[in-house]
């Protein structure tokens, strides 16, 4: 194993095999590793999205009382939206998948455009504010030094992701739940110290409402309630990552990614409600410098010794589970990525799997997006939750929307069920488009203007994407119709003989492309090679591997390209063979293949066509996988020629 091998698996772990018939069980996650790993960024959400609501109020902070109350049961609303979700598409793909199939491929690029943003956000905001509340136990002189912490936690996140996500959630583990008991038993102990204000709260909080309603009026007291509400819904981002993530669940996983939602939804709806509960009892307020949970937390422990200790414990497990929660978009980002790079919204190479399995390319893109808005945006949390807020509600709209149109096409008149999950999706429909409505409108002007721009660069740069790719394949396909023959059986096929000139030819999915090699070799050296090697690589990528039935039809499809030229050269007198191995890496299996061939035989010379376009630019060269030139390059330097034959199309 070279130096490069030996430190790449030090790193980022032994490779994985993905034929291994254990494999998926051996990283799939089971409800209480996926509560961990996809709910932390539900539950981090708790130390920013109820600051932001509380603050919203103003000096009216006895309306928290309210919106307390429909955090908790809109927590609750939407995960068991989801919920069905789950049942719709065991496979995952979420918000993206629902819209995609449920109302066309367009709305699924939208919902797919605004969750790529929202992952990257998730990331940037989670850290943001992690950091926000370490910096809030330290003195004021060291601020200037928080941006820079945040840049080095995205990059150490984005590393410890490429071992894999289970390895990721463990390393994570104990500060998930140490952050859910301690803020639990807080909580509790807040408002039981406070319980007289509690048992007056609610007549209290119906008084100052009328006096309030008298004063301003009902309709500009609602447009508050609804405002301030709004702004909190932070509170709610992270509920789609389970549905995004079926398919790396443990089976059954329907079961299992509704106990995941159970979880999530009850420690979510616990911390959220609880610390508003806190913040109006304790007459919490803003201190510079300092998280409004950091004020109300110190306010219950007080300023002894042991005080100070658990509230340092306190918001370092904020921070260190809002780092958790950052990681959900490491996990669950490039899965949808992954899945609109299989539909051709995004260039092919964010479905690739890494030897750990996991889509590598795509933490890379999330890593460098997210530590590029956290610079250009300093840290600043409050505008941040503004852009993650808006596209959160985008997918939620858009994937409650579909439920409605599912339930309404697919109504068993036989059963009342239908009517039920027809209302309850319509109801959640309402309250997530008039939150996402409320949060664009109020906050426009002060940065929700920055999100839509950015929503519709990613929208034009897919649809630019999925044109290209469209031609292409239009014009591949063509070709194969062209170019594709019908063989004849050959009773004595002639054998290749290794001391003859050999050509080894490449092939992929497209027979056209094989075919055009093969005919360009014969045409421009007539007679010459005796023998025609065929080689081929099954990639394991995100279409093949979600189970043994993927993997099995992929093999298949590989041998029934192989075979198709093998017997097209025997069938003219030409002796052929065929090679095939399957993995993750394209260029490192058929580096290892030509290997294998160039030892048989000594005298071959290896071919490929490579695609060329009438305006070949770094767009259509960032579509491509460039896989012939990389061969070229490792060929050459084994001191093996390899001739790439020009293809334009």
């Amino acid at each position: 194993m070279s130096i490069q091998s030996r430190l790449k698996q030090t790193l980022f772990g032994a490779p994985l095999n993905p034929f291994n018939p254990n494999i998926l069980r051996h990283i799939s996650l089971i409800a209480l590793l996926a509560w961990v790993g996809l709910g932390a960024d539900g539950l981090s959400s708790s130390c920013y999205g109820p600051e932001e609501t509380f603050i919203a109020l103003g000096s009216h902070t006895h309306l928290a009382l309210y919106i307390a109350i429909a955090t908790a049961a809109t927590v609750f609303i939407i995960s068991l939206a989801y919920n069905q979700v789950i049942e719709l598409f065991p496979s995952g793909g979420g918000g993206y998948k629902v819209a995609t199939q449920l109302l066309g491929p367009y709305v699924g690029l939208i919902s797919g455009a605004a969750l790529l943003i929202d992952y990257t956000l998730t990331i940037a905001v989670s850290v943001a504010s992690g950091t926000d509340a370490i910096f809030s136990l330290l003195p004021g002189k060291l601020l200037s030094y928080k941006l820079l912490f945040e840049s080095i936690l995205i990059i150490l996140l984005t590393a410890i992701n490429l071992r894999g996500m289970k390895e990721s959630i463990k390393v994570l583990l104990p500060i998930f739940l140490g952050f859910f008991i301690l803020h639990v038993c807080l909580i509790v102990y807040g408002i039981g110290a406070h319980r007289s204000g509690l048992i007056s709260m609610i007549p209290d909080t119906i008084t100052e409402t009328k006096s309030l309603a008298a004063t301003m009026g009902w309709l500009p007291l609602l447009a508050l309630i609804i405002h301030a509400y709004s702004l909190g819904s932070g509170t709610y981002t992270g509920l789609e990552a389970v549905s995004n993530n079926v398919n790396r669940l443990t089976e059954p996983r329907v079961t299992t990614g509704k106990w995941t939602m159970f979880y999530m939804a009850t420690s979510l709806s616990i911390t959220a409600a609880g610390i508003i509960l806190l913040y109006l009892l304790w007459n919490a307020h803003s201190i510079p410098g300092q998280t409004l949970n950091a004020v109300v937390f110190h306010s219950i422990l007080g300023d002894s010794t042991f005080g100070k200790i658990l509230l340092s414990i306190t918001l370092l497990l904020e921070a260190g589970l809002l780092f958790v929660g950052a990681n959900t978009g490491f996990l669950a980002g490039p899965s949808v990525l992954a899945n609109m790079a299989v539909d051709g919204w995004v260039p092919n190479r964010f479905r690739h799997l890494s030897s750990r399995l996991v889509v590598q390319n795509g933490l890379i893109l999330f890593g460098i997006s997210a530590l590029t808005l956290l610079l250009w945006h300093k840290g600043r949390v409050s505008l941040l939750v503004i852009l993650y807020s808006i596209n959160v509600f985008i997918t939620f709209s858009l994937s409650i929307l579909g439920l409605c149109f599912y339930w309404a096409t697919h109504r068993e008149k036989a059963s009342p069920r239908w009517i039920l999950r027809l209302g309850f999706s319509t109801f959640a429909l309402i309250i997530t488009t008039s939150i996402l409505s409320v949060t664009l409108y109020s906050k426009f002007e002060s940065g929700g203007w920055v999100t839509t721009v950015i929503t519709c660069t990613v929208i034009g740069f897919c649809l630019l994407i999925k044109r290209h790719y469209n031609e292409v394949k239009r014009k591949l396909t063509l070709l194969d119709t062209q170019l594709k023959q019908p063989l004849t059986e050959v009773d004595n096929p002639p054998i290749p003989d290794p001391t003859q000139p050999t050509a080894v030819i490449f092939v992929g999915k497209s027979f056209g492309v094989g075919m055009h090699t093969l005919l360009c070799v014969l045409r421009i050296f007539p007679k010459h090679f005796k023998n025609f090697i065929f080689i081929s690589v099954g990639i394991v990528d995100v279409g093949s591997f979600t189970g043994q039935a993927a993997l099995e039809k992929m093999k298949e499809e590989v041998s029934e390209v192989l075979n198709y030229f093998v017997h097209y050269c025997q069938q003219y007198g030409l002796a052929a063979e065929s090679y095939s191995a399957y993995g993750t890496d394209t260029v490192e299996k058929l580096l290892e293949l030509s290997e294998e061939v160039g030892e048989k035989y000594p005298n071959c010379i290896f071919f490929s066509s490579k695609l060329i376009f009438e305006h070949d630019n770094w767009f259509t060269r960032v579509l491509h996988n460039e896989t012939p030139m990389a061969l070229q390059r490792q060929l050459h330097l084994q001191g093996k020629e390899l001739v790439i034959l020009p293809m334009k199309i």
